[in-house]
């Protein structure tokens, strides 16, 4: 296959893929229940970090934590009392179980006691016109586990590219808050970070499609498969790799039906 022919495929697939009628069947249909800014920002954040398995397992535990947060999560995160933390005892998606819940709202209630947005939790110290952002999940990483009281086993549920993670979780965050365009999908609400600098968020059916596309090479399921990936992305959609995703989901998805 050519460039020119992948080209063609993958921008058909993205446009087929990247509508509105995609939300209510994917776990961003969750954050999409919520207008306020830091509503979607909490609860966009924490379903992507539950998304793995299927999506109706991850959707049904979104709306758990949406009651549990009594539909109203930044309010719930400022307000809450420790009584209203025992709700969260036996909460539980696959390995994700109370503790790691409770540093989650320790953290929100940390951050958001002092900041109006998360975006402020990605952004370096030292912050240039980067091509990638890798340094801001390396910020956020440093962000999110700077409280004193940490739990180690909730380490594994938010990575970082040191580690040689994917980060698939978070880039996928990343990409709702930060992508914005006329399908309204994404949400667009940050502005410091360009959809230009998005990676794709890399999972197991992605990397199937995008090798028999030749678009990785790679063995391994690393960070670098996920920047060679973007790459390729790049040389597509330079300005939205993101868009991208959308295809790449989608074929997966089609060889099912």
């Amino acid at each position: 296959m050519t460039l020119i022919e992948r080209k063609a495929l993958l921008l058909e697939f993205a446009d087929k893929y990247n509508h509105f009628d995609f939300i209510q069947h994917d776990p961003i249909s969750i954050p999409h229940q919520f207008s306020k800014k830091q509503d979607i920002e909490i609860i966009g954040f924490w379903v992507a970090m539950l998304s793995w398995g299927n999506r109706k397992s991850i959707i049904n535990k979104g709306k758990e934590l949406c009651q549990l947060m009594e539909n109203a999560p930044h309010d719930f995160i400022i307000n809450h009392s420790d009584h209203d933390l025992k709700r969260f005892e036996k909460f539980v998606h696959r390995t994700f179980n109370a503790t790691d819940a409770l540093y989650f709202i320790s953290f929100f209630k940390f951050w958001y006691s002092k900041n109006d947005s998360l975006e402020s939790a990605f952004v370096p110290e030292l912050y240039g016109d980067e091509l990638t952002v890798e340094s801001h999940l390396e910020s956020f990483h440093a962000n999110f586990f700077s409280l004193e009281h940490i739990s180690i086993r909730t380490k594994k549920h938010v990575s970082k590219p040191s580690s040689k993670s994917r980060c698939k979780r978070l880039a996928m965050f990343l990409r709702w808050m930060v992508r914005n365009d006329q399908s309204k999908v994404d949400f667009g609400l940050w502005s410091g970070i360009k959809s230009s600098q998005l990676v794709l968020p890399l999972d197991v059916h992605v990397e199937k499609t995008a090798r028999k596309l030749g678009m990785i090479t790679r063995k391994q399921l690393d960070w670098m498969t996920v920047l060679e990936l973007t790459d390729s992305c790049r040389r597509i959609c330079p300005e939205d790799p993101c868009k991208l995703d959308y295809a790449l989901f989608g074929m997966s998805i089609a060889k099912k039906e």
